[in-house]
């Protein structure tokens, strides 16, 4: 058995998977406890008392009196800790202060180089939340996690990116070893259309627990949430629809014969080429959105044919995971319907009838935050896992003993 086992048996074992009961939010008194988890009332009680000890659980006033002294009531204490968040993009990085219940209580953005390189990008990263700390040093909230999305494949056992093609100088590199110098606490990094994924059922879909957001930029991707659960894989790379070769089609653009990976027929950067083809000036996806702002007709029509391309590759996910919402987002679908509107044209025609039939496929509702949620939220989950709350506890009780 190891120190931080003995140290748990002797702090009241499974308070994680008491605390779990308290996530929601709702105040409860021992005797809820005991009704809800079938527990000895002195289980609750040693558990209860170990959760109050380590800050994570609070009073939170007295329940309803059946006879004599009103009993007290306890409830999740979202303010235990500080969760540090960054949503790092190709050209821009949103930084943010969370609280365990995932609430963004600040944050800041500024413009960046991705490819400047990891040094330079981190130690911005780390300069903004030593500002927005600063700003909230009259909350004292402890820094317990650190929350970390880049647009690039990510190793999610170690945190490093696995050769980003935006990312030059990123391969391989440390990211929760850099940042630990600065906070030594866990340090959690992931492909930044996982932590939208998460950030968008918390935000938009809280009850969907089968749902794939899919992101349409200079790069597509999809993070995949089914059964509640982020879906990674066995590495982290699972959702690369951008290397989904797309076959010929009728709803296609390609000849017969003509296959083509999905980055190369319906990215910002593919749409933006198709219009240059025809003679417009089109570097980027953001010209193609305003383009298609402007009413301009080759560009809708090549958007609308970006989201058919999408909708063939996206209806092989569908009969596949069968999910019950699809969110588009990224720099392209800011142009409004027409992405949205090739996608849905193609999916619900060519993916099974009982797949599609309550199949809602939507734009991103979630905003610019969404990123620096989720990354707030998968580190959250992570810090407050039942195994990592008995660890805490366990080393409350050995500074206390």
């Amino acid at each position: 058995m190891s120190d931080v086992e003995r140290l748990s048996a002797s702090a009241a074992p499974g308070a994680g998977d008491m605390l779990q009961t308290l996530l929601d939010g709702r105040a409860r008194t021992k005797a809820d406890l005991v009704h809800l988890t079938g527990l000895a009332r002195s289980t609750v009680s040693s558990r209860v008392d170990a959760l109050l000890a380590s800050g994570l659980i609070s009073p939170a006033g007295e329940g309803a009196s059946t006879g004599g002294r009103p009993p007290s009531r306890v409830a999740f204490n979202p303010q235990a800790g500080a969760v540090l968040a960054a949503d790092l993009g190709a050209s821009h990085a949103t930084t943010a202060v969370a609280d365990l219940s995932g609430r963004i209580l600040a944050s800041r953005t500024r413009q960046i180089d991705i490819a400047s390189g990891p040094t330079a990008v981190l130690e911005a990263a780390l300069s903004d939340w030593a500002l927005l700390l600063d700003e909230m040093s009259a909350q004292g909230m402890p820094v317990v996690g650190v929350g970390i999305g880049v647009p690039g494949p990510v190793e999610h056992s170690t945190g490093q990116p696995y050769n980003p093609p935006i990312m030059p100088g990123w391969d391989r590199f440390d990211v929760p070893g850099y940042v630990q110098r600065t906070f030594d606490v866990p340090v959690l990094v992931d492909n930044d259309v996982n932590i939208l994924a998460l950030g968008e059922q918390a935000m938009s879909f809280p009850d969907a627990s089968d749902l794939i957001f899919v992101k349409v930029a200079t790069g597509i991707g999809a993070g995949i949430i089914s059964g509640g659960q982020l879906q990674r894989g066995a590495k982290g790379s699972a959702g690369d629809l951008g290397h989904v070769r797309v076959p010929y089609s009728p709803d296609s653009s390609l000849q017969p014969g003509d296959e083509r990976e999905l980055e190369e027929l319906a990215s910002g950067t593919a749409i933006a080429g198709a219009l240059r083809a025809q003679g417009l000036e089109a570097e980027s996806s953001a010209d193609v959105v305003e383009l298609v702002r402007s009413g301009n007709v080759a560009a809708i029509e090549a958007t609308r044919q970006a989201g058919r391309e999408v909708g063939e590759v996206l209806a092989t996910v569908v009969n596949l995971l069968n999910p019950s919402i699809i969110v588009l987002g990224g720099s392209v679908a800011r142009a409004g319907e027409h992405l949205l509107a090739g996608v849905r044209e193609v999916v619900y025609r060519r993916s099974i009838p009982l797949a599609t039939q309550h199949l809602a496929i939507v734009q991103t509702q979630a905003g610019e935050r969404a990123g620096v949620l989720g990354a707030a939220i998968m580190v959250a989950r992570e810090v407050l896992s039942p195994a990592n709350v008995d660890a805490l506890v366990a080393r409350g009780a050995s500074r206390t003993s």
